[in-house]
């Protein structure tokens, strides 16, 4: 079952995290990990997203976005 939709508010931070099904990996290689961040960078240009702060784990990937 999905989330419910994230309820957005002018000027908030949220902490966003992608993990893998049953927790396995999301990266297999750096050329996986750097696809992600090509395609992150993407999106915030096309919806005026600021990624505060990252960090890439084989498992999952946190972000602040604002």
């Amino acid at each position: 079952m999905s989330r419910k939709l994230r309820i957005e508010y002018p000027g908030a931070m949220y902490h966003v995290v992608n993990r893998g099904d049953q927790r396995e990996d999301i990266f297999r290689d750096d050329h996986d990990s750097q696809k992600f961040l090509t395609t992150l960078g993407e999106a915030c240009v096309k919806t005026e997203w600021q990624v505060h702060a990252y960090c890439l784990i084989t498992a999952m990937s946190l972000k602040w976005i604002a």
